[in-house]
């Protein structure tokens, strides 16, 4: 377990925890909890008492970001953990679940019974006091804490409950991933404008749906977009279109997003694919041809990749795959384009 990042006021803190190694779970608990009290502290949420068979089998990884009073946790749980019966102690904030893998049964208050995320889905409530939970082995979630102020009000006593790959989840995941890679470095500025997008962000998820004109957004709306397109690359249908329609906004908007951060989407699809199909290239085995790269990463025809792939390398395909030695590894399949393909 190790930490860094915390600021001198208190405004931030980053902690890391693996208690999945051989032999560190009998400790990885205690390291959970000292890290956690160190670096994002009692005031933003307290720790539950874990029951016993918890405490000896405490097998999880995973990081901690902290920006104000607010605590966003990404957590790969090994064993299965559950609290105490009775935890006890007051709270006022506000508690989002988002699970990727295994499920989060959540205690309620008296008369509203228990609560299971499973796999695939969202939840967030207001908490008032601590209540029992558990979880199953193999977990992979979002555990993210928020201040009650402008949230509390907007839930009431309701539990917003809702798929995982919303738009409105999906731009919350992307920022808590920038968060989490750049938290450490930010300086007073960019910890308050980062605690806002998140702020609006939770608040998006609330009610549905999110103010596509708010500036602060334009970064995370960036990134969910580009994550999408990372995991559609070889997609004839991705565009700037079916991006705009899976993230619930328009094309303009999503142009406007980009803009902001000095890019274009299209420019985004075709550089990416291009890097794709550069690693293609240096395949030790099954390396595609030039025709079946361009089809296979939604280029027009062998000839319209090659000018593009030369226009951003410098060189031909087939130049770029003899020079890193690629040539050789296949000595069977040359790469075609000798032709046409590569003088167009």
């Amino acid at each position: 377990m190790h930490s860094s990042g915390a600021g001198v006021d208190g405004a931030r803190g980053v902690l890391a925890v693996d208690s999945t190694a051989p032999g560190a779970a009998p400790r990885g608990l205690d390291a959970f909890r000292r890290g956690w009290e160190t670096q994002i502290g009692d005031d933003v949420f307290q720790l539950p008492a874990f029951s016993a068979d918890t405490i000896g089998d405490f097998r999880v990884k995973g990081n901690v970001a902290k920006v104000h009073g607010a605590a966003i946790a990404d957590l790969h749980a090994a064993s299965a953990t559950r609290t105490a019966d009775a935890p006890g102690g007051d709270q006022d904030l506000v508690a989002m679940y988002v699970v990727q893998r295994g499920a989060w049964t959540l205690g309620g208050p008296p008369g509203r019974g228990e609560q299971t995320v499973p796999a695939g889905q969202f939840l967030v409530r207001h908490v008032g006091r601590l209540t029992a939970f558990e979880t199953t082995a193999h977990l992979t979630a979002k555990f993210l804490v928020l201040p009650p102020g402008e949230l509390k009000p907007l839930l009431g006593n309701r539990v917003i409950t809702g798929p995982a790959d919303s738009a409105e989840i999906r731009l919350l995941t992307a920022l808590t991933d920038m968060i989490h890679a750049t938290v450490a470095d930010l300086g007073p500025a960019g910890v308050e404008a980062t605690h806002g997008a998140l702020i609006e962000l939770a608040k998006a998820v609330v009610k549905g749906r999110f103010d596509d004109v708010e500036p602060r957004l334009a970064p995370a709306l960036t990134q969910a977009a580009k994550d999408l397109a990372d995991r559609r690359l070889a997609d004839p249908e991705l565009s700037p279109a079916m991006l705009a329609r899976e993230l619930n906004v328009s094309v303009r908007t999503l142009h406007r997003a980009f803009a902001a951060v000095g890019e274009q989407v299209a420019t985004y699809i075709r550089h990416r694919r291009l890097q794709e199909a550069r690693l293609a290239l240096t395949a030790p085995s099954g390396r595609l041809s030039i025709s079946e790269l361009a089809a296979h990463w939604q280029f027009a025809d062998s000839s319209h990749f090659t000018r593009t792939f030369k226009k951003h390398y410098g060189q031909t395909p087939t130049e770029y795959a003899r020079s890193t030695g690629a040539a050789s590894l296949s000595p069977n399949r040359h790469l075609p384009g000798h032709g046409s393909a590569e003088s167009a």
